[in-house]
């Protein structure tokens, strides 16, 4: 077996340790805008089905509780605009960033199969093509893309740059897909999450006509209900494709644990937490988008998600090491690709407290 050196890249944040210890130098401690993860509290309701759930001594199933699939098909008809779902539309996964992984080897592809992705891009996508031994394609437009696509990745809205891919842009890539028999799979999983724009899912109505064959949506509770650490996430869409993973994973024992099955059923059926997290980001990212460009940065994009793309038109790694002297830790743009390499991602998922101090340095 090849080292996983000559496999995969670098883990990306590795490269941050010599950073983080700069920002940490700070008198007042690192702020750490680096990585998405949520710090508010899990939402009390969603805390008791867990406990309510914890006496769970046998197996879950992968499929999951008929309450669960119940809960998602729900949430999708009524946030997504999917109807006609029945539970043979959706599979529950052990968070989103195992499925993106695992996906291309769990279909079946291999050497001389393209998976594409988005040239500006969440990492994953290429490293689940590269461990598969799949070859990872990158583009910007369809016109970029060649035949033979086996998988293409969307994600809207973006990771890193916030980008929303509207309804009619969305309906032409499922219609280009559908001719050459390409699977899309949408990485959705901040779409509860717009700010200066309304995401749209593929299946929408207006996207997909009404039909899910050759589509699936991947969405997660990380970001809406911080449950990260419960790594809860789903698949809806096409119910071939999924029934085919669905047999792939009961063999491999891929169970999301049954009171987090519990807990994330209680999320997907309430909306009030929902908006009560989205309010608190919402006062973190005006804060920070004014102290940011108060500095000099220029935001692109960024209309929805968790993060702001920020750029001072110079390398990447000079502005994170010029942020971290100042006690602030964010992501350097090449994480994402070379295309990135002169921006910066900004998290808005610290407390705040930490955004507060964040806003004094940047000023």
């Amino acid at each position: 077996m090849p080292p996983v050196s000559d496999r995969l890249p670098v883990f990306p944040w590795d490269r941050l340790e010599p950073l983080k210890k700069t920002a940490a130098a700070h008198p007042g401690g690192a702020v750490d805008l680096s990585v998405g993860t949520p710090v508010d509290p899990v939402p009390e309701l969603v805390r008791a089905a867990l406990t309510g759930a914890s006496d769970s001594p046998g197996y879950p199933t992968v499929w999951g509780t008929e309450a669960f699939r119940d809960a998602i098909v729900g949430w999708s008809a009524r946030r997504l605009g999917a109807g006609r779902l029945s539970h043979a539309n959706v599979l529950p996964v052990v968070g989103s960033k195992e499925l993106v992984a695992w996906l291309p080897t769990q279909l079946g592809l291999g050497p001389g199969d393209r998976v594409a992705l988005p040239r500006l891009a969440y990492p994953t996508y290429a490293v689940g093509a590269r461990l598969a031994g799949a070859e990872p394609v990158e583009y910007d437009s369809l016109a970029e893309l060649p035949e033979d696509i086996s998988l293409l990745w969307l994600n809207s809205p973006s990771n890193p740059t916030g980008r929303v891919l509207d309804a009619e842009t969305l309906r032409a890539t499922v219609a280009w897909a559908r001719e050459r028999g390409v699977l899309v799979f949408s990485d959705e999983c901040y779409l509860e999450l717009g700010w200066e724009a309304e995401p749209v899912s593929v299946l929408d109505p207006a996207v997909c006509g009404g039909s899910y064959e050759g589509i699936v949506a991947v969405h997660s509770l990380s970001k809406r209900s911080n449950l990260a650490g419960y790594r809860a996430a789903f698949c809806v869409g096409d119910s071939a494709v999924l029934g085919e993973l669905l047999q792939i994973r009961k063999h491999g024992g891929m169970m999301v644990p049954a009171p987090v099955q519990a807990a994330a059923a209680a999320a997907l059926d309430d909306d009030v937490h929902v908006a009560e997290q989205r309010a608190r980001y919402a006062a973190r990212r005006e804060a920070l988008r004014g102290a940011l460009e108060g500095r000099g940065f220029r935001i692109e994009h960024s209309e929805a998600s968790l993060y702001l793309w920020a750029t001072l038109d110079e390398p990447c790694w000079e502005t994170v090491a010029r942020l971290a002297e100042d006690g602030v830790l964010v992501a350097p743009g090449d994480f994402y690709g070379p295309a990135g390499e002169r921006f910066v991602r900004v998290a808005f998922t610290a407390t705040d407290e930490r955004v507060r101090a964040a806003v004094e340095r940047l000023s």
